[in-house]
């Protein structure tokens, strides 16, 4: 195709310049499904925001150590924001007032949240038991330090009495079951040991006790 042209006032025939054509970009594969995945990546992290957002709540925490049996004070718990706290089911802050008539079921420790499982209304000295203080040497105590809840075994030691037999037929070896209730240690240096023992043993070893036959032996912590 050609047009007329003017040269110095004389028409002549030109070639007309073809109209440039535009290319258009081919989309890659790879891009696209990049995009896309960038996309959902956003869109997940969002959804877990919101969840996040609505998950987090107040839960009582532990403030200061607690042992097994002592009933909860106000000073003892502190409220705390926790994210994602639901699935340790942990005790919401607004349950405060029901949880200071609760005694510890296990000991508490600082920085941990309180949970339903920790928690129980029955004391250290349950139904059919009685309460006995066992005074013994710091060498005879089967911890540097017994803590409420602590499960001992009391065994009877042999008499001292002359005679022959054997030791069964002095009277050793007789176990009884007790519940660690506290400890304290008075000026004297020796350590005294609150049990509590089922009441068909207490006369037992009471008159153990007296007689210096009682051996302690530690075989849960609380």
């Amino acid at each position: 195709m050609s047009v007329v042209a003017a040269r110095n006032g004389t028409p002549v025939e030109a070639p007309v310049a073809p109209p440039k054509v535009v290319r258009q970009r081919r989309v890659r594969p790879g891009l696209l499904g990049l995009a896309v995945l960038l996309i959902a990546l956003g869109g997940l992290g969002a959804a877990f925001a919101v969840t996040s957002v609505r998950s987090t709540g107040t839960y009582l925490a532990v403030a200061r150590p607690v042992d097994v049996g002592q009933q909860l004070t106000a000073d003892d718990l502190v409220p705390v924001r926790v994210s994602g706290g639901r699935e340790l089911q942990p005790v919401s802050a607004d349950r405060m007032d029901e949880v200071l008539e609760l005694r510890a079921a296990v000991r508490l420790t600082p920085g941990t949240l309180l949970t339903p499982a920790q928690l129980t209304e029955a004391p250290l000295l349950g139904a059919g038991q009685q309460q006995i203080a066992l005074g013994l040497e710091p060498e005879q105590v089967p911890a540097r330090k017994l803590h409420p809840g602590d499960k001992v075994l009391l065994v009877s030691t042999p008499s001292n009495a002359t005679g022959g037999g054997s030791e069964a037929s002095r009277g050793g070896g007789t176990r009884f079951e007790g519940t660690v209730i506290d400890t304290a240690t008075p000026q004297n240096g020796d350590v005294v040991v609150y049990l509590a023992l089922a009441v068909r043993d207490v006369p037992a070893v009471v008159a153990l006790a007296a007689d210096d036959r009682i051996a302690l032996v530690l075989t849960e912590a609380a």
